[in-house]
């Protein structure tokens, strides 16, 4: 019998952590300075040595680059806040829904907030003793999917009583994946009021150099790129976007290939982005907005952008067939 002065302890649950990469809390320079300031300060993010990379990042990049990033947030901040936060909670709240009283779902950014460190804190707390955490990254990389485990692991590290943890593996080529992709695809292709001559699937680009050192992103993109092809039946055109810095990146470059498929007779084009769980900066400013103001530059004649899976039936029945598999053995 516990004695009656002991602790509270709470009832032993499930949990689950859906992860994303972050987001400022508002699109104003001082939100993003922070933001950027947190992304680009972690070393899988930017490998160049910190006694190099910082002096550039605090004395050039934070001084210049939050105020047009911030002016790019401002063109698709929803009333709900930002694209990302949204989606990854509407996620979270419909796999609670869908779990029931069985799995305590909860969502974290890898950077901002709300914290990793902050929700499994609270999960814990909450006498959540096993956790699947679930980074949102179908292609693995370091400077995504690892990064966010490095955080879970020191998180657990600082915890006296650490709860059992799981980890979602990447899902570049599960059939439930590119079954998603492929029907939200062909919905958003079929609700057209034209033809595309072409379909761009557009990747969140990485530098060359993590292709040599041996990161699979490049082949996980180049994989799930083919595998949806094929479910299609039909040619898809693949490019990798948001360069930074001078290094050499992946290529094809997204905004290149955009201005030069006019001219090779691609004058009508649908433009995916099956890299990302959710729409974000990336996809609604840079391709929805920039993508096509370039794709016209070139002599382009329409475009369209097709959303990412986001809440969407087929992305959450995705979802919950991933988590589940995951869960398995700790859930009915």
């Amino acid at each position: 019998m516990k004695p009656t002065d002991h602790p509270p302890i709470a009832a032993p649950r499930i949990g689950l952590l859906l992860v994303n990469l972050g987001t400022p809390e508002a699109a104003e320079p001082k939100a993003v300075k922070r933001y950027l300031g947190e992304f680009l300060s972690d070393r899988r993010v930017v490998e160049i040595p910190p006694l190099l990379w910082q002096p550039i990042l605090r004395g050039i990049i934070l001084q210049t680059r939050p105020k047009k990033s911030a002016e790019a947030y401002s063109q698709v901040w929803m009333p709900e806040g930002s694209p990302l936060a949204h989606f990854t909670k509407c996620q979270a709240e419909e796999l609670s829904r869908r779990f029931g009283a069985q799995v305590d779902v909860r969502w974290a950014m890898r950077y901002g907030a709300p914290s990793i460190a902050d929700v499994l804190g609270a999960m814990k707390a909450d006498g959540c003793e096993r956790i699947l955490v679930a980074p949102l990254y179908p292609q693995y990389c370091g400077a995504t999917t690892a990064t966010v485990m490095d955080e879970a692991y020191r998180t657990l590290a600082a915890m006296r009583w650490q709860p059992a943890l799981r980890t979602l593996p990447p899902y570049y080529d599960d059939a439930a994946y590119i079954g998603a992709l492929k029907s939200s695809i062909e919905e958003g292709l079929g609700q057209l009021d034209f033809t595309p001559d072409a379909l761009l699937l557009s990747f969140h680009g990485m530098p060359q150099r993590t292709l040599e050192l041996g990161d699979p992103y490049h082949c996980h993109c180049r994989k799930t790129a083919r595998l949806l092809g094929e479910a299609m039946d039909r040619e898809v055109h693949v490019a990798f976007q948001s360069r930074f810095g001078r290094a050499k990146w992946l290529e094809p470059a997204t905004d290149t290939m955009l201005e030069a498929m006019p001219g090779k007779g691609i004058r009508k084009l649908a433009i995916a982005a099956p890299g990302f769980a959710s729409d974000c900066l990336e996809t609604l400013e840079e391709l929805a907005i920039r993508g096509k103001e370039q794709f016209e530059s070139g002599g382009g004649e329409r475009f369209a952008y097709l959303p990412c899976l986001n809440d969407s039936a087929p992305g959450m029945d995705m979802l919950q067939q991933l988590a589940s598999r995951e869960l398995s053995g700790w859930i009915d």
